[in-house]
């Protein structure tokens, strides 16, 4: 099995525990997954599987898009439900048209101070950690970008509101700082991840709808090929020389419209003359040659989902 899955993942499961649920059901070692989400949220998690695992760094700087709801009045050690409450503030008679103000003032490019409770390394310790222990974590904000911001229903202490933006994006620190902006506090209270680069809620498959595959023998139905992960890449036919070639580690020369000198430095994707993923090429240090910078299994083929 090698390929990318789009799973639902359930609340109350780490993103870790997904992977190991698929690791169980499918009998696979390499199993991991792009862009975690927190126990508390729901939504889509991309999950790699074999070979797929190598492409999962494709696919963690797509664009998201959640579905939030955000509880004003309460502020917590966490920016979530799941934290300590730390300040609890009346919420005044706000109207539709103040709490769209203030989600739209967070559109655009900005510098996001992420959670105190969050997987960040800090001193070689995920943030979280050393907040458990007591330890005053220090926090440097980070450049994230808010693309859109739609307010679905407001009523109070809620608000649900529907947010596409960059990888990277904290919406727990999204709800926390529309609390501030409101003069009330706020934390996050329930959230889905409705979109991640091209995997959709609507197509996510829920766990047992994976075991129900697997044991049926339909699970074909639910994996993408490999090369979903770089679409946008442009793409080569190499022969079969070349192919071999590749796959023994040496640099090719191949006639393909863009010279290397000329291609930035994302990869291309190769192809057999059958249609088979043979690699992901980037420029070599030589002058007129590709260098393989992933190489697949001769196994490996591109069908359709």
């Amino acid at each position: 099995m090698d390929g990318i899955l789009n799973l639902w993942k359930p609340p109350g499961m780490t993103s870790h525990d997904v992977v190991a649920a698929v690791r169980r059901l499918t009998g696979q070692r390499r199993v991991g997954h792009a862009g975690t989400l927190d126990p508390m949220a729901e939504g889509v998690l991309v999950v790699g599987i074999g070979q797929g695992t190598r492409l999962l760094e494709y696919l963690v700087g797509g664009t998201k898009e959640y579905c939030a709801r955000i509880h004003l009045g309460v502020s917590t050690d966490t920016d979530d439900a799941e934290g300590a409450a730390l300040a609890v503030t009346g919420v005044k008679a706000f109207r539709r048209h103040m709490i769209d103000r203030a989600l739209q003032s967070f559109v655009g490019l900005q510098e996001q101070i992420p959670p105190t409770y969050s997987a960040l390394k800090l001193q070689g310790q995920p943030a979280y950690r050393l907040a458990r222990a007591g330890q005053v974590v220090e926090r440097a904000a980070r450049p994230v970008e808010i693309a859109a911001i739609r307010l679905v229903g407001w009523r109070s202490p809620h608000i649900i509101c529907q947010v596409t933006c960059s990888k990277g994006t904290y919406i727990r620190s999204l709800a926390r700082d529309v609390g501030a902006s409101l003069g009330c506090g706020a934390h996050l209270c329930g959230l889905i991840r409705l979109r991640s680069g091209l995997f959709t809620l609507e197509d996510a498959a829920p766990l047992p709808l994976l075991e129900h595959a697997l044991t049926h023998e339909y699970w074909q139905q639910l994996i993408y090929p490999l090369d979903i992960a770089v679409h946008d890449r442009p793409a080569v036919i190499v022969s079969a020389e070349d192919a071999a070639k590749l796959r023994q580690g040496q640099d090719i020369c191949p006639s393909i419209a863009v010279a290397p000198e000329a291609a930035d430095q994302q990869p291309w994707r190769a192809y057999s003359v059958n249609g088979e993923l043979i690699a992901l090429l980037v420029p070599s240090q030589r002058q007129g040659y590709w260098h393989a910078h992933k190489v697949f299994p001769d196994t490996q083929g591109v069908y359709d989902n």
